[in-house]
């Protein structure tokens, strides 16, 4: 696991804490989304499609700090849209970096050159770049030739300079062992600290909803992937126990809880896939959020999710509840063969609901409170 010792045990205190606390339900990672907009329009993303007058909204520096202090979690996700269009950004970073945050810097690349001169380089901060395979499956599936090169570039010349540099990798269903294998090759060679892998989520507004894997073929992926990988010394920025769910080993539920979300609307029920309503502050979201009612098993619309930002949470928290056994995966490797463990029934799971339109539609009519708040920067 490429995850820096200081970050390790930093977590793990907390975590412990917790427990010490009788505290179930707590946020590991923040998601702080402070803007929608982007200057990439993905097919598998549903993230963007809005309309321009909340593509132009922003979280302030003042909304992004508040939203941390409130969450309290040891680690910051900055995900979008692209958070390098937003120009209070590296004040943004800044703020969190002297509180002693995790951030990482969710983006595509194409202006992080650009941009570089206006931060610096901590344990504190990683740019975590979205690489979906090598070029020609990054290219494809950004829909915009040249970006895997531009990318890369910005890779090198920002572990050049000090940064901490993770790669951040979405596999479809159209993902071949063979070809991941040789893009994890590419990441280990390249130099960064580790790579985020993850089957993709159907997120319902996606233009592209034909190629998301179910479960089944995430697991049958990951172990063929695993199976080939052995040797190889690849760098993962994830927990062992994690990839061991992902190839089928264990039998974990999601916490969406331990990943909240903050954007433009508040703080998103339930989790950073899900948009089915917002909560005013993180107290009401945890308070108030029915979570039995969702997860695999439970809602329709999560029955084939395998995405870290609903199960890391549980892996870290069982990593650090049962460390013998995360020991015994990491030093004897991740199974690739015999049985899988027993999977969740959807027997009883509820039927999807769709209230999203009509939620974006009351939004452009009555923009949220918060909006009050919302800097007026535009995107550049």
């Amino acid at each position: 696991m490429a995850v820096p010792v200081i970050q390790q045990l930093r977590v793990a205190a907390y975590i412990m804490k917790q427990r010490w606390r009788r505290n179930e339900r707590y946020p590991l990672v923040l998601m702080l989304e402070p803007l929608f907009r982007c200057n990439l329009a993905c097919p598998g993303c549903g993230k963007i499609d809005y309309p321009a007058k909340i593509l132009n909204q922003r979280l302030s520096l003042e909304q992004c700090v508040e939203a941390v202090e409130e969450c309290g979690a040891p680690i910051v996700s900055i995900p979008g849209g692209e958070p390098l269009i937003h120009k209070e950004m590296p004040e943004i970073v800044a703020e969190l970096v002297k509180r002693k945050r995790f951030v990482y810097l969710c983006t595509n690349a194409l202006l992080l050159e650009k941009k570089l001169d206006l931060f610096k380089p901590t344990p504190y901060l990683t740019f975590s770049i979205h690489l979906d395979g090598l070029e020609e499956e990054h290219d494809r599936a950004v829909d915009r030739e040249g970006v895997f090169k531009k990318a890369v570039s910005a890779i090198k010349a920002a572990r050049d300079r000090g940064f901490r540099v993770n790669v951040n990798c979405t596999l479809f269903d159209n993902a071949e062992a063979e070809k991941v294998s040789e893009f994890m090759d590419f990441a280990r060679d390249l130099g960064v600290e580790g790579v985020t892998i993850s089957p993709g989520y159907a997120y319902e507004r996606a233009p592209d909803q034909a190629h998301f894997l179910n479960r089944q073929n995430t697991k049958n992926l990951f172990r063929d992937l695993f199976r080939r990988g052995k040797g190889r010394k690849w760098r993962f920025s994830q927990s062992t126990l994690f990839l061991d769910f992902l190839a089928g080993n264990q039998n974990y539920r999601c916490t969406p809880w331990s990943n909240p979300t903050r954007n433009v609307f508040g703080w998103q029920r339930p989790c950073y896939l899900l948009n089915e309503g917002y909560a005013p502050s993180y107290k009401a979201l945890m308070e108030d959020t029915e979570w039995d009612s969702y997860g695999t098993g439970n809602y329709e619309k999560c029955a084939d999710c395998m995405v870290h930002c609903g199960y890391e949470g549980t892996a870290v928290a069982d990593t650090v509840q049962n460390p013998l056994k995360a020991l015994k995966v990491w030093l004897g490797g991740i199974s690739t063969e015999g049985p899988m463990a027993p999977e969740i029934s959807l027997e009883n799971q509820r039927p999807a609901e769709y209230t999203f339109e009509d939620f974006v539609s009351e939004a452009v009519k009555t923009p949220p409170e918060s909006e009050k708040k919302i800097s007026s920067n535009a995107a550049e």
